[in-house]
């Protein structure tokens, strides 16, 4: 039997990113209301993509993809909107 549920692909949120914002690869520092996706990839790692909440562009925030940690991907998911709502140029845990 199976003591671990299974994961899902891709996890999605809204937040609104303390000052100083969240740092992307593409724009630099992105503010205001935004969208954080974070997802499985093929290889087992996590991208980290964000948007302006609405928009039509992601962004890849700056230092994905990362490692999915051993508590899953739900716990790097709140760790990235943790650190995005906090601010300060918010990037991915490395």
């Amino acid at each position: 039997m199976n003591a671990h549920p299974p994961q899902p692909e891709q996890l999605v949120s809204k937040v609104k990113a303390g000052p100083g914002g969240a740092m992307t690869d593409e724009v630099g520092v992105i503010t205001g209301d935004l969208t954080i996706a974070t997802r499985l990839l093929p290889d087992g790692s996590a991208g980290i993509a964000i948007q302006y909440t609405d928009a039509d562009e992601w962004y890849t925030l700056t230092g994905s993809p990362v490692p999915v940690p051993p508590e899953g991907l739900a716990a790097l998911h709140e760790l990235i909107l943790e650190r995005v709502g906090h601010g300060g140029g918010a990037e991915a845990p490395h």
